[in-house]
């Protein structure tokens, strides 16, 4: 059976919230999110250093319940539903040198950041959701999940596979009732946070940023395509997933990595 799409403002209509939305990849997904048509919220705990009055913005931490019930309750009572979820927020801050080094709050702290925010999140915004037999979950997962880097992320690592598995289990359960899953696994991107972690690597070890690129690359085992992945090239693919023209994609995770993993 053929079916139309209008790529044009395809998203108009829709309700979409992007965790972690001020910045970064999160600021890229809002973006693209908005470009599409969308009514588009974003939360952070701090607002966003150029304001966009097109972007809703609610300030919550996320990595604890308190701010993950106050983004559900003032979305759901502001714009009355949600129609697509992009749970982005993540990020680790453990310190590296393996396992002998990082303590329960370096463990619980990532697993509530990057695992339980959106079970939370999903939690809050799915009764709705499965209420019209509709909608959309994005869980930004990464790389690490297959390919961790035990010196230096180890939680973060362990982490982001819980989340993966979790989103497929999630799915099974929801998708036979009108809402999509799916986990969008990158490499290493080059935010700002992450040219000002290579300008500090450079500074520190005499070397040029190029070379920092170059070292952070090849403890990843090399990036086949030659450098990290722009936000607005993940974003672009998220963008495409929570469109129509991807109603028959769920449970399903898309690494998009330049090549980095090494294995099929």
């Amino acid at each position: 059976m053929e079916q139309g799409f209008n790529f044009s403002n395809e998203l108009s209509g829709k309700i979409a919230l992007v965790t972690g939305g001020t910045k970064g990849t999160g600021k890229s997904i809002a973006q693209r999110l908005l470009n599409a048509g969308a009514t588009v919220i974003i939360t952070a705990r701090n607002a966003p250093e150029q304001a966009n009055s097109h972007l809703h913005f609610i300030a919550a931490d996320l990595s604890q319940s308190a701010g993950t019930q106050e983004v559900v309750s003032k979305v759901l009572e502001q714009f009355g539903r949600l129609d697509i979820l992009v749970n982005n927020m993540g990020g680790s801050k453990t310190p590296g040198g393996g396992f002998a080094v990082l303590n329960d709050e370096d463990w619980e702290s990532t697993f509530q950041t990057n695992l339980l925010a959106p079970v939370r999140l999903d939690r809050g915004f799915l009764p709705q959701m499965l209420a019209r037999g509709n909608g959309v979950i994005i869980h930004i997962a990464s790389i690490q999940a297959r390919l961790p880097l035990f010196d230096a992320t180890l939680p973060y690592a362990a982490a982001k596979a819980a989340l993966v598995n979790y989103s497929k289990s999630l799915s099974n359960e929801v998708s036979p009732k009108g809402v999509r899953v799916l986990t969008v696994s990158p490499g290493w991107i080059q935010t700002d946070g992450a040219t000002g972690m290579m300008k500090e690597i450079a500074a520190r070890t005499g070397i040029a940023i190029e070379d920092a690129i170059q070292q952070v690359m090849e403890s990843l085992g090399g990036i086949p395509y030659g450098r990290p992945a722009q936000p607005e090239e993940v974003a672009e693919l998220v963008g495409f997933l929570v469109s129509p023209r991807a109603n028959y994609l769920t449970g399903t995770t898309f690494v998009i990595d330049g090549g980095t993993i090494p294995t099929i």
